[in-house]
């Protein structure tokens, strides 16, 4: 994520405050696409602003990689974290918690007080480790799906997501179409290109090559702490743009000793890498990195017979918006998806931001950006 902020608040913006997570829990078996089965699961999930009467004002906000539950507002009396997408969310934003219901839950697989590798299993009393299921997008979208249903709403306002959150919406619109009421995926796909795949693959490789990983067997305490630092290094390069980060950090150094020959950090982009690095491990599970890049890898919309097939499901409304520094997720794997829906009939709109910020442009303050959102929700 860029924690980049590139526009000032507006005056009648306000504050979501201090939240508290909630953990939703089925005893219920869950059943994955690839057959595998859990026995429980939990999602870990927040809220913000109140549930109509009516129960028609919910929106869902599916987060992307390395992002979580935490989407607005301030946890924690001490370091008080805000929300990934605190600017988007609150009394006033875009996303106006005055008027909505918004929900975010850390997604199936992840490691933030969801259901993943790391959990432990009720029937063994270990951890799952490897002996997770195979997971996908779709089985993160069906259980937020018993989530949404066990806050007794039928139908979502919107759901709306950026990178792998975006893929999690457009998963909704065709599997859930009767419960989606509009969708925003932003810096999305259909499926990734042969060089995103080649990029998590290199970053997996990293972790399982760290003599720490022990076949995904770990002490949490004493993780592949060094892989997982070098994935996260490598996939924060692909967040950003050459732009970018030349204007932020430049061929500019730090003071290190020139008389001497060393690799130890001498640029600052360097510094910056490795801070992204070290602060992931303190906050990520490996095997859950494992888990989710590879379900990421097998997003493929036009499979099992083309991208129109898949798309014919859909019947909400959607915006589709893709970036123009964008490499990892290329405007034109954005711009498909509508030229699809468009060839069927649907109702589809596609926005192209001219943004320096690389794929992380959606987390990017931009007036452009909020007039989008803010549009698309009360058309």
């Amino acid at each position: 994520m860029n924690d980049s902020e590139q526009a000032p608040l507006i005056s009648e913006e306000g504050e979501v405050g201090f939240v508290e997570y909630q953990d939703f829990v089925s005893k219920e078996p869950f059943k994955f696409v690839s057959g595998g089965s859990l026995p429980e699961l939990t999602l870990r999930y927040e809220t913000y602003g109140h549930l109509s009467a009516a129960k028609d004002n919910a929106i869902l906000i599916c987060h992307a990689l390395s992002g979580d539950h935490h989407c607005a507002g301030v946890h924690g009396i001490e370091e008080r974290k805000q929300g990934w997408w605190n600017f988007m969310v609150g009394p006033g934003k875009p996303i106006d918690t005055t008027r909505y219901f918004v929900i975010c839950s850390n997604v199936l697989g992840g490691c933030q007080g969801s259901t993943g590798p790391g959990s432990t299993n009720p029937e063994t009393g270990k951890p799952y480790n490897l002996d997770f299921p195979k997971l996908t997008v779709q089985d993160m979208i069906k259980a937020q799906s018993l989530l949404v249903d066990s806050l007794d709403i039928e139908r979502l306002h919107a759901v709306i997501g950026g990178s792998m959150g975006g893929m999690q919406t457009l998963q909704w619109a065709i599997d859930f179409p009767e419960r989606v009421g509009r969708y925003l995926a932003l810096a999305s796909g259909a499926r990734h290109t042969a060089q995103a795949i080649a990029f998590n693959d290199t970053g997996r490789q990293a972790i399982i090559s760290d003599p720490a990983w022990q076949q995904g067997h770990y002490d949490p305490e004493h993780g592949p702490d060094q892989g997982l630092a070098v994935a996260r290094m490598m996939a924060h390069i692909t967040y950003l743009s050459d732009v970018g980060m030349q204007s932020k950090f430049g061929r500019k150094r730090r003071n290190v000793d020139e008389s001497k020959e060393h690799f130890e950090v001498e640029f600052e982009v360097e510094s910056y890498l490795r801070y992204q690095g070290a602060s992931f491990v303190t906050r990520f599970d490996a095997n859950s990195y494992l888990y989710l890049t590879k379900a990421l890898d097998r997003f493929d919309l036009h499979s099992p017979e083309s991208l129109d097939a898949t798309l014919s499901a859909v019947t909400a409304p959607g915006l589709v918006v893709g970036f123009t520094s964008d490499w990892l997720y290329p405007p034109q794997g954005n711009r498909e998806i509508v030229e699809a829906l468009l060839r069927l009939g649907k109702d589809a709109t596609y926005a192209e931001l001219a943004m320096d910020f690389g794929h992380d442009s959606f987390l990017v303050r931009s007036p452009q950006l909020y007039e989008l959102i803010h549009r698309f929700l009360t058309r």
